[in-house]
């Protein structure tokens, strides 16, 4: 190994970050443009390591969006916390395969370790079992599988072996807020995304439980804690109350959502969650750990074990407990509990619980101060999202198209009870009130400039 090669990454990848601060956030066309000097044929001959490294950065840099600073606050991403990202580049070294205990004690040990610190800072069941996954949508198919497994199981049908042809039909219900990765991983599961009976939801995009049809048979309920674009819960109590008086099954897809329960201000917002059968999460989201990162936790994990483990091989050995590969759809896989130990040994039940607060007053500021400037906040502040009115639709999407092109902030768009809307998540440990100034002068700068 070439140790200066490691040097030289460790202090180009410092410059990157500390820079961040100082340059648009949306890469310029210019930098995008330049990596096409990155792409083309592979040639024929190989270059030095240290080659390599230097076009990756000189050119790749450049064309990045900077999801890692202060003022992205686009589709949920929050940037490494400083911890997460050392010890992801320290994992990256060892290069451990977190399959087999076997084959990484510390892997094995330290995912444990960060599942048992996430379940309980979030206050799910102590029978809970988790397992770290790429994101939320394998997060979600996971809990979905558990689920499938318990209901067909339940009427005397092995589906890990007999599939779904023949298998007795599972009613799935979702409200009609759903989010599209809980559409795909029902698609996955053999569910599909079309045969779903869909529950009202009232204008802050929240399931009404009193609409819930009358359950009966195999019945998986979907709920969400976290809308992605109002920030919204569903009453998740309540939905757990009447779908368990029928036998169903309740999944929760909570890919933010859920760490509201580290802070004593949001809690409330998220109770009874912990009622459900099964649960989605991102760490790579509100955590800010380096991507991919997700986490599933099912209440009995008897039942992940039995819906994600593969046919016995000669070769694998035997684990009482069940290794991490029998509750994941992988079988090698990146060590990711290192990045989330790392995550929460940094900052310890308090500075979890101070990182989700403060990201919701940075969101409620930054409503207050659009709103002030006469912009129109279409939905109640009560996490880390605000949805934000113009004027008319075109206006909506000029303002939204120009906020990017201007590269202070980024901000998406999204569509709200039919309306056009700015969609603002501030999910980052980075983010300060500057920041949020900063940007809320920018876009108020913007939408005040009309088009000639």
């Amino acid at each position: 190994m070439d140790e200066s090669l490691l040097k030289d990454v460790a202090v180009r990848a410092t410059r990157y970050r500390t820079s961040l601060t100082g340059r648009p956030v949306a890469p310029t066309d210019g930098a995008v443009a330049a990596v096409d000097r990155l792409c083309g044929p592979l040639q024929e001959e190989g270059e030095s390591p240290s080659s390599v490294l230097r076009q990756l950065d000189d050119l790749g840099s450049p064309a990045t969006v900077a999801t890692a600073g202060g003022r992205y606050f686009g589709f949920v991403i929050g940037s490494s916390l400083p911890a997460a990202l050392a010890a992801n580049w320290l994992a990256g070294a060892w290069d451990q395969n977190a399959a087999l205990e076997v084959m990484s004690p510390v892997a094995a040990r330290l995912e444990t370790t960060a599942l048992e610190w996430i379940r309980e800072l979030l206050e799910l069941p102590p029978t809970a079992r988790g397992a770290f996954v790429s994101g939320d949508t394998m997060a979600n198919f996971s809990g979905l599988a558990a689920a499938r497994h318990a209901l067909l199981e339940s009427a005397g049908w092995d589906v890990e072996a007999r599939g779904l042809f023949g298998a007795p039909p599972v009613t799935v219900v979702v409200g009609d807020e759903v989010h599209v990765s809980v559409l795909k991983a029902l698609a996955l599961v053999g569910f599909g995304r079309d045969r779903l009976v869909r529950v009202p939801a009232d204008d802050q995009g929240r399931m009404r439980a009193d609409r819930l049809p009358d359950l009966h048979g195999p019945t998986v309920v979907c709920a969400q804690v976290g809308n992605v674009n109002s920030g919204a819960s569903d009453p998740v109590g309540e939905v757990c109350e009447r779908a368990h008086r029928a036998g169903a099954w309740v999944h929760v897809d909570a890919a933010f959502g859920l760490w509201a329960r580290a802070s004593p201000n949001r809690k409330a917002q998220v109770a009874g969650v912990e009622n459900a059968d099964s649960w989605a999460i991102d760490a790579h989201k509100w955590l800010n750990v380096p991507y991919d990162s997700g986490v599933v936790f099912v209440r009995d994990g008897r039942l992940l074990r039995a819906a994600m483990s593969g046919a016995a091989a000669a070769y694998l050995p035997p684990s009482a407990q069940g290794e991490a590969m029998e509750h994941v759809p992988e079988m090698s896989r990146r060590a990711r509990g290192i990045d989330a130990w790392a995550a929460l040994r940094s900052l310890g039940r308090s500075g979890v619980a101070d990182l989700v607060e403060r990201c919701c007053r940075h969101a409620s500021r930054m409503a207050d101060l659009l709103r002030a400037g006469g912009c129109r906040i279409l939905n109640d502040v009560v996490l880390n999202q605000v949805l934000v009115s113009f004027g008319s639709d075109d206006e909506t999407r000029r303002v939204i198209d120009a906020v990017q092109r201007d590269g202070t902030c980024w901000c998406g768009g999204t569509v709200w009870h039919g309306t056009a809307a700015m969609r603002i998540s501030v999910s980052s440990w980075a983010t300060s009130e500057d920041d949020i100034d900063r940007s809320a002068a920018a876009i108020l700068r913007i939408a005040s400039a009309r088009p000639a």
